[in-house]
């Protein structure tokens, strides 16, 4: 109970820094918002959806990307809270070790509600209409959320084992773009190498993003799919990468923390 109480305490300080520093959330928006922009009016005509429309293809991916990113800020404000010295006075105070990490992930979660928020209403100007029912499509959301959640705990783990933000911030696109670019996020699988199809479609990005389409009312309807089992399984595959996620980096990233900090 000491954890959550102190890691809800470090959560505060974070969404307090974001009142401060509105430059934060403002950036944390305006980009995502820009790529919906982009691709919708300056990719979209040069990509081909066979069964609908690209906004409606296009949408689901760009939030996932979105999401995914979430190990970035987490990654870059742990290695930054490093080079400060800002770990050591936490340690200097009687909360658990944990909490820090636990609070700087549910922080990064709760900014996603934000930015998520954002790009719906970008997405529904653009044109992108879910067709399935309100609580299919808060599921969808409450999915995006906690993908961004287990995300961040990778960038926990990134942020602690490099020495500054600058190797921070290259170690994260170094992982993050190869997921959302070799996925289908953003062109069909089917348009690859047989190969290529496959990868993709193992690629935990590809599966969050037919699981988001199918909760979204749109599932399969793209021709995107290679009949691999997480491509016609997205959101049991989902959940069970969100499994793997968390079980391996929560408790990696608590014990690289608890190293770092006695430095």
């Amino acid at each position: 109970m000491s954890v959550i109480h102190d890691g809800l305490i470090i959560t505060k300080r974070q969404l307090l820094q974001l009142s401060r520093v509105p430059e934060v959330l403002i950036f944390s928006t305006i980009q995502p918002v820009m790529f919906v922009l982009l691709f919708r009016f300056v990719f979209g005509g040069s990509i081909e959806t066979a069964g609908g429309d690209y906004v409606q293809f296009l949408m689901p991916g760009i939030f996932v990307q979105t999401v995914s990113f979430t190990l970035a800020g987490t990654a870059v404000g742990l290695a930054e809270d490093m080079t400060k010295g800002l770990i050591d006075r936490f340690r200097s105070l009687p909360i658990a070790r944990s909490a820090v990490v636990l609070g700087r992930t549910l922080g990064d979660a709760t900014l996603n509600v934000v930015v998520l928020l954002v790009m719906g209403v970008a997405g529904f100007v653009v044109g992108w209409r879910p067709t399935s029912g309100g609580l299919s499509i808060a599921a969808g959301f409450l999915l995006l959320l906690s993908f961004g959640y287990a995300m961040s705990w990778i960038g926990v783990f990134v942020g602690l084992s490099v020495r500054d933000s600058r190797a921070a911030n290259g170690l994260v696109f170094i992982i993050v773009f190869p997921m959302t670019f070799l996925s289908n996020a953003f062109a069909p699988t089917s348009n690859m190498p047989t190969v290529l199809q496959y990868v993709a479609e193992w690629n935990p990005v590809s599966t969050m993003v037919a699981g988001c389409r199918e909760l979204f009312g749109l599932p399969n309807v793209f021709g995107v799919t290679a009949n691999s089992w997480p491509s016609q399984n997205p959101l049991e595959m989902s959940l069970i990468y969100m499994l793997i996620i968390m079980s391996v980096f929560v408790p990696f990233s608590i014990r690289k923390y608890m190293k770092a900090s006695a430095r």
